[in-house]
């Protein structure tokens, strides 16, 4: 794996792809059906009816939130397979919406890689974090999830954009590419800071590698 791990110990990164396949486009959210539902079986049915929630979907990925904040409270640790699960889970759940989001044509892996780089950096809860912390991150990155909510109206039109480009071009604007693949990194942070809980620096508001 390339070294991609950056200021912050959280990274995202989505090789672009240099031309898209129409049939599969055409179709995406029908071939999307199964893997959604594998994910929803996971993961629990969606709380709404639409997208617009895709950075809160990454952000309640740590399905071992709660036992995870009481390890670090009352025993300052964070067990590693939970750490492993957690980080998979999030991996899974990235692929799908890249797919979803046209980033690439390829079907969502339930284990393998592929072109989506994700590392998160396996915590020191000894030195690395403050056991008290967990009790207010959610509050402390309100601010994320406003600005996260409302851009992803943005998300929402580039994407029906890139589908418009892809049908007559084959092309996903490298632009474009670039703001969903940097919104989706950012919705990492946030998630990685709040919900996994393993890291207690803060996450800057933006897209940066």
């Amino acid at each position: 794996m390339k070294e991609r791990m950056k200021n912050y110990p959280a990274s995202l990164e989505i090789d672009y792809l240099g031309r898209s396949d129409r049939l599969s486009t055409l179709f995406r959210l029908f071939m999307a059906v199964p893997i959604l539902i594998i994910l929803a079986l996971i993961v629990g049915p969606p709380d709404n009816q639409d997208m617009a929630n895709a950075a809160k979907d990454i952000s309640t990925i740590g399905f071992l939130f709660v036992p995870t904040l009481l390890m670090i409270l009352f025993r300052k640790k964070y067990p590693k397979w939970w750490f492993d699960w957690n980080l998979s889970l999030t991996k899974f759940t990235v692929r799908v919406l890249s797919y979803i989001l046209l980033l690439r044509d390829e079907y969502p892996s339930t284990d393998d890689e592929q072109a989506i780089y994700i590392e998160i950096k396996y915590p020191n809860s000894e030195t690395d974090l403050n056991r008290w912390l967990p009790l207010i991150k959610w509050f402390l990155v309100i601010p994320h999830i406003i600005v996260l909510s409302l851009f992803f109206m943005i998300v929402f039109l580039c994407t029906i954009i890139a589908w418009f480009s892809i049908m007559f071009t084959e092309n996903y604007p490298k632009g474009l590419f670039s703001l969903v693949v940097g919104f989706l990194r950012w919705s990492l942070r946030v998630a990685t800071y709040a919900f996994l809980l393993t890291t207690d620096k803060y996450p800057p508001f933006g897209f940066e590698e």
